[in-house]
């Protein structure tokens, strides 16, 4: 094997054990360079390369990782009371670069955000994409700026108390742009098989260095910039039946690579198994959390009454709501007709925070032939309520670009291949989305935008003045996480802190309670308003010598909604139509 340095020499590198080779050439930081193999005339780039200026079909450059972090008394992030916010950089300002979205950090940490989750950022092919197809896992992409600019938006992030985690795509990798193939045939497996592409080779014959540029790749982003965990993405597609599992030599390089600051790892996992959530001496993987899909899916049902697809098995009624309130996962082994077989693993041990719950992140906005946002798919006032459902629940609320201020613009799946890998993409995309009857069966279909359109991308960015056009929506969410954040029963919410009954399909009550008597209840109510001359329930009883007022309303008019008015008087209980209102105790007079 060979390097070739611009406007330099070659120069051999020395076969080392198990298909390393190594040596020392004239490099310095911002050089360019690749590799040739076996005396070809074909030049590659560095499948460990730092930066790719130009792409990943392009030269590989030096990159001296020194940078001027001015975050040395940060202690990082731990996973209770936070609130996460999924962003592309791409799309979340218009210039859709590092240094634009450094600006708005002081807006985000203003709103309530805690944590940042960062869609993937490894070099791609194209020049624009979601990030779930890279194929350079140590060079940040050129489309967003320097590595150092990467660097200066974390240090700005952690100035103004903002964590930040990376979503990392382990599992396979993108079509176009990745050489780690033709280094050596031992990266890919030929036992396993994903839905994207070629599975990653953790355990098959000669694995072990497969399995060293993975966690060498973990370690590198928590240690070279400084980030605060990682979110990993379809961990039901990373293969591995050795033991200890890739996965949970993950969480430990990344817990080693902090070197005493506090990390959080996330995982996305479709069959929702818990015992990626365990601690490794109970034979788990000693993740933090993981997404909450059902928590996701029961809410859109109820808010659209829309129940294809991988909806199929939600009723959005609420019971299902209450039992994500209680338990996290609804489906924790039991039949699931959808897929014609059990899904879950029992979870009721699991602490509420380890379930991130969301009503919108980048893949269900996008799963639609439109791309719409959830507030264009429902009523404010249901949407108003499930809001305050989320932000106030017990498991970790995960809030998507632009859902706190109800962003016009819809997220579209855009991804900029080339033109053999373009047409296939499309065509995927046609036919994912043909699962839902209203589009596989429309009597009149509503035309997919083509995922390698400029104009799919461009259309998917945000628009910050959308914050002055929707202020109501904007404010009900500031408000709610200042209550999350500040009062002590929302701040406090572990195992056992709630509990709540059914009062009709639509409607339900929940009482978190509080260590000195203070507690809360809220009522949701999705449906038409509600008249009860009484609630044989002792979960609405207040507090000895103490009555129930309004803490928050969602049909305030400064949330947009029509007034708030309280729901005790006359001998009677009225919970407003599609409204969420929570009570918290108060002195009789």
């Amino acid at each position: 094997m060979d390097v070739t340095i611009s406007g330099g020499p070659s120069f051999a590198l020395e076969a080392e054990a198990e298909g390393f080779f190594s040596g020392f050439g004239p490099a310095a930081a911002g050089s360019l360079y690749r590799f040739s193999l076996d005396g070809n005339s074909q030049h590659y780039p560095d499948p460990a390369s730092r930066f790719q200026p130009e792409g990943p079909f392009g030269w590989s450059q030096v990159v001296d990782p020194k940078f001027p972090w001015t975050d040395s008394e940060w202690p990082g992030v731990r996973l209770e009371g936070q609130v996460l916010y999924e962003m592309h950089i791409g799309t979340f300002t218009r210039e859709g670069t590092w240094a634009a979205a450094t600006e708005q950090l002081p807006e985000l940490a203003a709103l309530g955000i805690s944590i940042l989750e960062v869609m993937p950022v490894a070099d791609f092919d194209g020049l624009f994409g979601w990030g779930y197809d890279g194929v350079d896992l140590f060079a940040p992409t050129r489309l967003y700026g320097t590595p150092d600019d990467f660097r200066k938006f974390v240090d700005a992030a952690h100035a103004n108390g903002l964590g930040v985690i990376l979503d990392v795509v382990y599992n396979h990798l993108g079509p176009a742009g990745n050489f780690l193939g033709i280094f050596s045939p031992d990266y890919f497996s030929t036992r396993h098989k994903t839905d994207w592409g070629e599975a990653i080779n953790f355990d098959g014959p000669n694995s072990r260095p497969v399995r060293e540029f993975f966690l060498a790749n973990a370690a590198y982003w928590i240690d070279e910039f400084h980030l605060d965990g990682l979110r990993i993405d379809a961990t039901q597609n990373i293969y591995d039946d050795n033991s200890p599992h890739i996965v949970q030599e993950i969480g430990r390089v990344v817990r080693a690579a902090a070197k005493g600051r506090d990390t959080i790892l996330v995982a996305e996992n479709e069959p929702q198994d818990s015992r990626l959530l365990r601690p490794t001496i109970d034979g788990g993987y000693g993740l933090d959390a993981a997404w909450n899909d059902d928590f996701h899916h029961t809410a859109m049902v109820a808010l659209t009454g829309r129940s294809e697809a991988y909806y199929t098995d939600y009723s959005g009624r609420s019971q299902e709501l209450l039992s994500t309130m209680k338990h996290g996962f609804l489906y924790q082994g039991q039949y699931y007709s959808w897929q014609k077989n059990g899904r879950g693993v029992p979870s009721l041990d699991i602490a509420p925070s380890a379930f991130v719950n969301f009503l919108q992140n980048h893949d269900q906005v996008a799963n639609s032939a439109r791309g719409l946002r959830l507030h264009q798919l429902t009523s404010p006032g249901r949407l108003r309520a499930m809001t305050a459902l989320l932000l106030l629940a017990p498991g970790t609320p995960m809030l998507f670009q632009g859902q706190e201020f109800s962003a016009r613009g819809p997220f579209l799946y855009f991804a900029n291949h080339g033109e053999s890998v373009a047409p296939l993409v499309s065509s995927g995309r046609v036919e994912f989305l043909a699962q839902f009857r209203s589009m596989g069966e429309a009597l009149e279909r509503v035309p997919v935008p083509d995922p390698g359109d400029q104009n799919t991308f461009e259309r998917s960015k945000l628009d910050f003045e959308d914050r002055t056009r929707n202020a109501e929506i904007y404010a009900l969410h500031r408000d709610l996480l200042r209550l999350r954040r500040e009062d002590a029963v929302f701040q406090n919410q572990g195992p056992g802190g709630l509990d709540g009954s059914v009062l009709t399909d639509q409607a339900f009550l929940v009482r978190f309670f509080g260590e000195r008597g203070d507690d809360r209840l809220l009522f949701i109510n999705l449906g038409r308003d509600l008249t009860l001359p009484s609630i044989g329930d002792p979960l609405v009883a207040p507090p000895r010598d103490m009555t129930w007022k309004v803490l928050i309303s969602t049909e305030s008019p400064k949330y947009g909604g029509g007034g708030a008015a309280v729901p005790f008087a006359e001998g009677a209980w009225r919970i407003p139509g599609e409204a969420a209102v929570l009570l918290s105790p108060d002195r009789k007079r």
